[in-house]
């Protein structure tokens, strides 16, 4: 007698079974994927020499996190660098709250990479500015003035790479400037402002601007108080 034919099921690994489409990737796992600048990189190299000053980190380990910081390229590996730190970087929608502040959905922390080549872009008036910006310039000028922008945050940090190109930021009159400069056969300079009047007073505490400049055969200014036709009323 023959024996039945069973009819035999379709073989999971089976390569000519349809494959169900890959799962697209959480907000989550693309903010962890996402490519991390170097100010970001030096903006959690300063967490970590924090933590070490509080006695949080011996100096081996703080020389071991700092090679593997400069050394990152995703925003999740420097958020594992931080894990075990009160003042590291949050995990997307972990129960713990980030230590940068949150405003309104309508204030943006990082915005697109200003590019300007052979051209030219102005960012001035009473503008909307991301707490992170990063410019790279190449034989164009770039203007950015935040002496009437809003600024809801203490803390603004601007990344500029100029190569045979002129960047100005103009900055109000009572900011705070750290400069960080990298000129090669180029100009990174912070040019006081020619106004001698009183400083108004409705201007607030003064706003921290962290500025990374590196100038290749090119030029980044940083100027202060409005601009002269703006203090003219000429415009």
């Amino acid at each position: 007698m023959a024996q039945e034919e069973v009819p035999q099921q379709n073989d999971p690994q089976d390569p000519s079974r349809p494959q169900d489409p890959p799962r697209p990737p959480t907000g989550d796992e693309l903010a962890l994927r996402r490519r991390v600048s170097d100010l970001e990189r030096e903006d959690v190299a300063e967490r970590l020499r924090d933590a070490a000053g509080e006695g949080r980190l011996t100096f081996a380990e703080l020389e071991e996190r700092l090679e593997t910081v400069y050394g990152a390229k995703t925003y999740g590996q420097l958020v594992q660098i931080t894990a075990d730190l009160p003042n590291g970087l949050a995990v997307p929608n972990a129960g713990t709250a980030s230590l940068t502040p949150h405003y309104s959905p309508n204030v943006p922390a990082t915005a697109p990479v200003i590019t300007v080549f052979l051209s030219d872009q102005k960012r001035m008036g009473a503008w909307l500015p991301p707490q992170r910006q990063e410019v790279n310039a190449v034989l164009g000028d770039v203007t950015l003035d935040y002496t009437e922008a809003q600024l809801p945050y203490d803390e603004i940090f601007i990344e500029v790479k100029s190569i045979l190109a002129d960047v100005k930021i103009r900055v109000p009159q009572n900011a705070i400037v750290h400069l960080d400069s990298n000129p090669i056969l180029g100009s990174v300079a912070e040019q006081s402002s020619t106004f001698s009047g009183p400083t108004d007073a409705d201007a607030g505490p003064p706003k921290i601007f962290h500025i990374h400049g590196t100038a290749i055969l090119g030029e980044i200014k940083i100027k202060r108080g409005p601009r002269l036709t703006k203090r003219l009323r000429l415009t």
